[in-house]
């Protein structure tokens, strides 16, 4: 017999939250503290009512109860509690960037080098797609050497004088406008300083 899981599987890294009533929580409405509450994709998050989280639970509540993002699943830029629209508004930007680049934009946000919109954590997505240079390397000087081939760097140089090229030093050098940072995964994202 085959095991069933309490949840849906969906994208590994798909962006997914577990909102809750924060009087269940805290017990306000008889004094007992309560987890009521269920995950949903965050792209969803915002479209729920505190009726829609009691429903079924038998439980009495408060039409101006709060709901709260208790839990996040998946790869997130944040690891905090928010509220639902926060984390929906994480989950358009989820769909907007894709599931490719979701990796890439969590690293460039939670290295803290990235702009953002006006006073919000969020990203700006149009600075995210100029910055991005990609990933798979093991390194920046691989990234650097990948590049000085791309742009042809030693191509006017004559092969008899291109072993006295210094790419280590020119590597160092272009690192300066460069951002480098690591996702969940390890995987290295290299970004342009803007």
């Amino acid at each position: 017999m085959g095991m069933t899981p309490s949840v849906a599987i969906t994208e590994p890294d798909r962006p997914r939250v577990w909102i809750g009533s924060l009087a269940a929580y805290h017990g306000s409405h008889d004094g007992v503290p309560r987890l009521i509450g269920e995950w949903f994709d965050a792209t969803d998050a915002g479209e729920f009512t505190v009726a829609d989280l009691h429903r079924g639970t038998g439980v009495p509540f408060d039409p101006d109860d709060e709901l709260w993002v208790m839990d996040l699943d998946g790869d997130w830029p944040v690891r905090r509690e928010m509220d639902p629209t926060e984390a929906a508004r994480w989950g358009e930007i989820h769909e907007e960037v894709g599931p490719e680049r979701w990796p890439a934009l969590c690293a460039w946000v939670r290295s803290g080098s990235y702009i953002a919109e006006g006073d919000s954590d969020f990203p700006v997505l149009s600075d995210f797609e100029e910055a991005y240079c990609g990933s798979g390397w093991d390194s920046f000087q691989d990234f650097a050497e990948d590049l000085a081939e791309d742009i042809g760097l030693l191509s006017d140089v004559p092969e008899s004088l291109q072993a006295y090229f210094d790419m280590r030093a020119w590597a160092r050098d272009l690192a300066y406008d460069y951002m480098t940072e690591r996702d969940a995964d390890g995987n290295l994202h290299i970004f342009r300083s803007l």
